[in-house]
């Protein structure tokens, strides 16, 4: 169980800077152990991941210093449990995009993945592969339809793209000047955001500039488990 965060804010104020450090401190109920952000300035994607719980993390970080010079910010961050080690937390990135991950794509070795997926990993986590799924230009949601997925996607041409499946829970409240992505409606709520929604299984949702875009992805025999009573 991690969180995931993601934010798009048109000339953030003092006051929005500080909702989205509380939603960090929040997301950190589903995981302590990792805390990274990755974020859109001077067209290109930096990275900043510490081994320390969201409250310990911002205490070494400024997220003033996220806001791109056009005066908007662009980012998306990864609150990590881990079951195992701190190696390969999140983000994962490369020059054109990064990603933050909740779930589980494969549970092979990754010794095997390159045999049975076709791509070659250069970390042991998993969320590599929807990198390399998004690098091939195809859908992770279609290509993992078995994994546990909640994803954000960051590119440098700034704009933000989430999506789950049914696996997995993820939420978007609507500010007047952009939008924030959480894991579950409790963290918004804890953080001081109000009315926010979650987003449909199987939907990928696409938010930029004046963009609010959803395209829904068919795949048979989807059963959304975070509504199963």
């Amino acid at each position: 169980m991690c969180a995931i965060i993601g934010a798009y804010i048109e000339k953030p104020s003092s006051s929005d800077l500080n909702t989205l450090a509380n939603v960090f401190r929040e997301s950190s109920i589903r995981g302590l152990h990792a805390t990274g952000i990755s974020w859109v300035k001077g067209g290109r994607i930096h990275s900043f991941i510490s081994a320390t719980p969201a409250a310990k993390f911002l205490e070494n970080f400024d997220l003033n210093k996220t806001i791109d010079e056009d005066g908007n910010l662009y980012l998306i961050g990864h609150c990590r449990y881990s079951t195992s080690d701190l190696n390969y937390n999140q983000p994962l990135w490369n020059e054109n995009l990064a990603i933050v991950h909740n779930g589980v794509v494969s549970q092979e070795m990754p010794e095997n993945w390159e045999r049975l997926y076709g791509y070659k990993c250069t970390t042991k986590n998993d969320s590599e592969l929807i990198v390399h799924t998004l690098e091939a230009k195809k859908s992770p949601l279609v290509e993992f339809a078995d994994a546990s997925m909640a994803v954000i996607e960051l590119y440098k041409e700034k704009k933000l793209r989430f999506y789950r499946n049914g696996k997995r829970p993820i939420y978007f409240t609507s500010l007047p000047n952009g939008g924030i992505i959480t894991s579950t409606k409790d963290i918004a709520e804890r953080a001081g955001l109000n009315n926010s929604i979650e987003i449909d299984m199987n939907q990928y949702v696409t938010m930029a500039h004046k963009t609010f875009v959803k395209e829904f992805v068919h795949i048979d025999n989807a059963k959304d488990l975070q509504h199963v009573r």
